[in-house]
């Protein structure tokens, strides 16, 4: 995952993919296992060990951090050579990892065998089908930026079709489907709080929703083994 060094913050606003994968995931863990695979600083582990999941996170060496969470197992692995062996988990989260590693059906395949029966991935995926992503190759642009749908670490570029067809390829079923929306809070923090800002947060959400193949910046899906009747 060579480029990943970029540092993942934390995004806990309204209708951030973060916050939507959360919301998916019970609000009470009683002691339930989570995987999180591409875990960065562990915060998202960290709000989940404090709901009552037993969590681990995997992150390739020396990304982590020094201030990692005490509250997550940090396992150390690099997901191109599949997933550790740590055991079943009822859950596994992939939050906006299967684009950075070089073949995601093999790592989703591997992932079969660590999930406990009925158990649950859950995932944040980029939408290459957005519409500023079309229009921007349309006009012969493919810009490098450091994080957003032209992430220069990301291998991979799917729209809605192609997120579809790779899980359900690996022998998954989709079974709920969240949309994020262009993130103009984020892109114009000095404007964040303002009425036109949060307006267009709220539009575009509405329309992400309403054609997520053209208007959802990421989507947060929950898919479980075909062949699993949890």
């Amino acid at each position: 995952m060579k480029g990943r060094e970029v540092p993942y913050t934390f995004k806990p606003v309204p209708f951030s993919s973060h916050t939507l994968l959360l919301e998916v995931l019970p609000a009470h863990g009683e002691g339930r296992r989570i995987l999180d695979l591409g875990c960065a600083h562990g915060y998202l582990g960290e709000v989940l060990a404090g709901r009552g999941f037993q969590v681990v996170g995997v992150e390739k060496p020396g990304l982590a951090g020094h201030r990692f969470p005490s509250s997550v197992e940090l396992v150390e692995a690099d997901l191109n050579f599949g997933v550790p062996d740590l055991g079943q988990f009822d859950y596994i989260i992939c939050a906006d990892i299967l684009e950075h590693l070089h073949d995601p059906p093999s790592l989703l395949r591997d992932a079969r065998s660590r999930l406990a029966p009925g158990g649950r991935i859950v995932a944040s995926l980029p939408n290459s089908g957005h519409i500023y992503f079309r229009l921007m190759v349309l006009l012969g642009n493919f810009p490098q930026h450091d994080r957003g749908l032209f992430d220069r670490t990301h291998l991979h570029f799917y729209p809605w079709k192609g997120w579809e067809e790779l899980f359900l390829t690996s022998g998954y079923r989709i079974e709920k489907v969240l949309t994020t929306a262009t993130p103009f809070g984020l892109a114009l923090p000095q404007w964040s709080h303002t009425f036109w800002v949060r307006f267009l947060d709220q539009a575009a959400h509405a329309l992400s929703r309403l054609w997520k193949q053209l208007f959802a910046y990421q989507f947060i899906v929950v898919t479980r083994l075909e062949e699993s009747g949890g």
